[in-house]
């Protein structure tokens, strides 16, 4: 047995934590899953485990790359953590994958044709495959990959030539979708929704015999902790929390990388903002104060004003990011072990109360994951909290696999968001959402300013442009 233990969960949730503990109790080495916490140094806005809090624990890939490096794509996040586990294996401890970044995660613990294909072995970075595992000469498969690089429309625009079914699930908005699945075409040649289909397939064939599909499906013996709680008071812990992390440092840290960034760019040097650490939190949202500071026009009152609204905006996205991070689990995470019938793998522990963690957290895993290493009877999931089981009860009811990967289904799209939907009940989802509902208030409001400002204007015409006869009566 070559098991793999994996804790995901939203920010705030004490991932690390659990982690640590079940490495202590069960001698585990720690590899992280956060794509920030990949990168050396920053470790405020990063949110990094401290030196003292990983107890002499091992963790792997984590103040791993420096800035200057290339951001890691999922195809060289998931050979290195490949090796990783078999190592940690090889010397007779158990790997604990804790994710932050759900699709690297994802990435680790499904086999999956589209990216293995070639590429098991290697440690070569995603561009690089290209070279390595494909026939045809060096320069024409560079050509070919670098329309990963271009625009959004060029890409969709290619896909529609290669794959057009896959092309029309995306809207141009979509970029990383979109470059996905022209990236699964490049490296195997076949169209992704050929390959997804051929997956269904296989996945369909084997779904009454749940221990073939897990084992086939699933890359290791995989037990899954998903740390999870209630909305409103994890949002109440992540507000104090950033007020800590400012305490802590977060400006300075924050506009350290920013003279970095203008350092690089008055070099000529060009570097990309959508991808890697220039997209954390708590470096963008904090740009605006670092821009007015520099300018150096603005009075102490309108500076410190910024200053509180742009830590407020961070707020705000730490909490967007927190129900990103949720709905991958729920949607994503949860459908793709639901697909090999493993839903049994993965636990919910109910972390809404950081002073109750031993009776919901360390008593039940130190009782799961003994169950689980010798092989015994493992609990329902839904059996450990009241909150366990209205998720997963929840989550069982509305899963429809067919809809999963039904590709003849009508597409809506919604222009105001930018998103593609595939079918009426994605659809009705999606317009009951929160983020739809703003997208349209703030349209709606938008529209509202510009007849007022329109009105205004036409209201303030002036005298010598009036009409001749209004002219003659007023005087």
């Amino acid at each position: 047995m070559e098991p793999l233990i994996t804790v995901v969960g939203a920010t705030g949730t004490g991932k690390s934590n659990l982690a640590v503990d079940l490495a202590k109790r069960f001698n585990g080495e720690i590899i992280n899953g956060d794509a920030m916490q990949l990168y050396r140094g920053l470790p405020i806005i990063t949110n990094k485990i401290s030196v003292e809090e990983r107890q002499d624990v091992p963790h792997h890939l984590i103040d791993f790359v420096d800035l200057e490096e290339e951001t890691w794509r999922i195809s060289r996040f998931r050979n290195e953590c490949l090796r990783l586990i078999k190592d940690i294996h090889a010397r007779g401890k158990i790997p604990i994958l804790v994710g932050g970044t759900s699709y690297y995660v994802q990435g680790v613990l499904f086999h999956d044709g589209l990216v293995d294909k070639g590429t098991e072995d290697s440690d070569q970075t995603s561009d690089q495959e290209c070279g390595g595992h494909q026939e045809g000469s060096s320069s024409a498969r560079s050509k070919d990959w670098a329309i990963l690089d271009a625009p959004a429309e060029v890409m969709l625009a290619k896909l529609r030539e290669v794959d057009p079914i896959m092309a029309g699930r995306w809207h141009v908005n979509e970029a990383r979708k979109i470059r996905r699945s022209l990236e699964i075409y490049l490296k195997t040649g076949r169209p992704a929704s050929e390959i997804y289909a051929e997956q269904q397939r296989q996945r369909q064939a084997t779904i009454d015999h749940v221990e073939g599909a897990v084992t086939g499906q699933l890359r290791y013996p995989t037990l899954v902790f998903w740390m999870h709680a209630e909305r409103e008071k994890l949002y109440t812990r992540l507000e104090t929390r950033v007020e800590k992390m400012v305490e802590q440092g977060l400006i300075p840290e924050a506009q350290s990388l920013s003279e970095y960034l203008r350092d690089k760019e008055s070099q000529g040097l060009h570097v990309d903002r959508t991808r890697g650490i220039w997209v954390s939190i708590g470096f963008k949202e904090m740009e605006p104060y670092f821009n007015m500071l520099r300018a150096g026009n603005s009075s102490d009152e309108q500076i410190e004003a910024l200053k509180r609204a742009c830590i407020e905006s961070v707020k705000t996205s730490t909490r967007q990011y927190s129900s990103k991070q949720t709905r991958w689990i729920r949607l994503k995470l949860w459908t793709a072990l639901a697909d090999v019938s493993a839903t049994d793998r993965l636990y919910v522990l109910d972390a809404t109360d950081p002073s109750a963690w031993d009776s919901c957290i360390t008593e039940p895993t130190e009782r799961i994951v003994q169950e689980f290493l010798s092989n015994g009877n493992l609990p329902k999931p839904e059996s450990l909290s009241v909150l366990a089981q209205t998720t997963l009860e929840e989550r069982t009811k509305t899963y429809k696999k067919e809809n999963q990967t039904d590709f003849t289904v009508k597409q809506i799209a919604c222009e105001p968001c930018g998103k593609m939907l595939m079918g009426q009940e994605q659809w009705d989802l999606h317009v009951r959402g929160s983020a739809h509902r703003r997208t349209i208030k703030s349209i709606a409001k938008r529209a509202q300013a510009q007849e007022y400002l329109r009105s205004r204007a036409s209201a303030e015409v002036p005298e010598e442009t009036a009409p001749a006869d209004e002219t003659r009566g007023l005087a």
